[in-house]
């Protein structure tokens, strides 16, 4: 059988399973989770196996120490997936929800409910933790998983995936709601993008170049997810210390991921108090900031910053900086160069507050409030399978709803159009 028929046989079948796993009441789908939370336990030292494969094959091909931790698999790991899939199992089961609903004037009841996507396709990168969340995340919701991973945790993916189907046979849930893509080549994933019919939707978690080009080559649709260009803005009416603070909690917590800052822009006013402190506190915590001529002219240590460097989601401890002549000076470089992710200002001014708010066109405006925040479980909605940032079905953090779309529901009593 080739990688294309085999490819065929999966979706198929995933196909065939959300079909069957669509109806299932919360409480069948709550034990299925369970069951593969203590399946992932029980399986630890299976699966750390399995990842040590990887991980010897990651240093060989010279990867970098952070992409390995990313990569690595251990039993307390192991644990703490096990308990997010639990987190999941305890959430509210979005399907059935009635979103509206009405009587119409002619007696028809009306009513917008909650229903599951169907199959979703999910291509992502790295952690391996991934593929056992998005997983988790679908199951609650109704849906179907196919999963495709990166070829570096392929043995990891494997291995994540035959656990969790195990544990599936046990329970009402279908075992063909969660698959693996079959292959690790390019071809692979063009069979999982070209799925139309087959796959309902497609959610690319990574790097700019690998949702770009899902959403090039992909004839199923899209929901873009993850890149963040994300700047904060201290305006004229900052309160310095709390502006220093938002910074660098924004851009140090943990800045390998999408809602770390990128970029800080400071209006000329207020730059001469604000622009020192956070250079230096950028430095202590060992930040490189690549900044405009303005910024440059308060310290040394500053690298001169490109227009790529306007564009870049560093993911690591460098940010890019300006100074600006006004709000509207802010926003016009955030809708330049942004990637409609988050964006904060500092302000105790409450018309500039709003005016950012109103003119920022981003998935989420944090005013007097870190960019970190920009996350599902910070948000209240629990586990999130990724951050939306375009505008059709859903933006920002991806809960269990944002995995349902709707349908209607009308009920009559022998009503006839006339």
């Amino acid at each position: 059988m080739s990688e294309a028929e085999e490819f065929l046989t999966v979706a198929r079948r995933a196909r065939e399973a959300a079909a069957g796993l669509a109806p299932l009441p919360r409480a069948a789908k709550d034990a299925a989770l369970h069951r593969i939370a203590d399946a992932l336990v029980d399986a630890a030292p299976e699966l750390v196996k399995a990842n040590e494969v990887d991980v010897t094959r990651a240093r060989e091909n010279g990867t970098s120490e952070s992409m390995i931790d990313r990569l690595s698999l251990s039993e307390s790991r192991i644990a703490a997936i096990a308990d997010a899939v639990r987190k999941v199992a305890a959430l509210p089961d979005p399907v059935g929800e009635s979103v509206r609903g009405n009587v119409l004037p002619n007696g028809l009841e009306l009513r917008q409910v909650r229903v599951p996507l169907g199959v979703v396709g999910i291509i992502y990168e790295g952690r391996p933790n991934v593929t056992v969340d998005a997983a988790a995340l679908c199951l609650k919701s109704g849906n179907a998983a196919l999963l495709r991973g990166s070829s570096s945790a392929h043995d990891s993916n494997t291995a994540l995936v035959e656990v969790m189907r195990r544990a599936l046979a046990d329970t009402e849930v279908p075992v063909d709601a969660v698959a693996l893509v079959p292959g690790t080549s390019r071809a692979s994933v063009k069979h999982l993008m070209r799925a139309r019919g087959l796959v309902d939707v497609l959610i690319p978690r990574g790097g700019a170049s690998l949702i770009n080009s899902v959403v090039e080559e992909s004839t199923v649709p899209v929901i873009e997810t993850g890149v963040g260009n994300c700047a904060v803005y201290v305006d004229a009416a900052a309160d310095v210390d709390m502006a220093v603070d938002i910074l660098l909690n924004a851009k140090t917590q943990r800045p390998s991921v999408c809602n770390a800052a990128e970029t800080f822009l400071v209006h000329a006013d207020i730059a001469d108090k604000f622009v020192p402190r956070a250079l230096a506190a950028l430095r202590d915590a060992g930040v490189t900031v690549h900044g405009d001529d303005r910024i440059r002219s308060y310290g040394t240590e500053v690298v001169e910053a490109t227009e790529d460097d306007w564009y870049a989601e560093y993911l690591s401890l460098d940010i890019a900086a300006r100074v600006v002549d006004s709000l509207d000076d802010a926003v016009a470089h955030i809708r330049r160069y942004g990637s409609g992710h988050t964006e904060a200002i500092v302000t105790a001014s409450q018309p500039a507050a709003k005016r950012f708010v109103a003119l920022v066109d981003s998935a989420a405006v944090m005013v007097n409030a870190s960019t970190r925040f920009t996350d599902g479980e910070e948000f209240g909605f629990g586990a999130e399978i990724g951050i939306s940032t375009q505008k059709l079905h859903a933006r920002g953090p991806m809960g269990l709803p944002e995995l349902t779309s709707t349908k209607y529901v009308v009920t009559g009593e022998g009503h006839l159009r006339g």
